[in-house]
């Protein structure tokens, strides 16, 4: 199977600045994991939308797959409240 190449949106930088850096170390981890397998097993597609959710302990990765393009977006990176919003 070939390797998915990660993306992150502009916004998620200013994500990264307020998430604690033993946790962002965590969360790049699990990341990086998404370019072997983006469907990992514990991630959940989003309501109405094309996205999906991974938690990462008490934070949410929320990233969209593009099968055609082997591309995984990062778009949103958070604890659950500042997720939803």
């Amino acid at each position: 199977m070939a390797a998915y190449e990660v993306y992150f949106k502009e916004s998620v930088e200013k994500d990264f600045r307020v998430i604690p850096k033993n946790y962002l170390k965590k969360i790049l981890q699990r990341i990086e994991s998404l370019a072997a397998e983006p469907r990992l097993s514990g991630c959940e597609k989003l309501t109405g939308q094309e996205r999906y959710r991974l938690r990462q302990g008490r934070y949410r990765i929320v990233y969209s797959i593009q099968d055609k393009k082997l591309t995984v977006w990062i778009v949103k990176v958070g604890q659950r409240k500042d997720i939803y919003r």
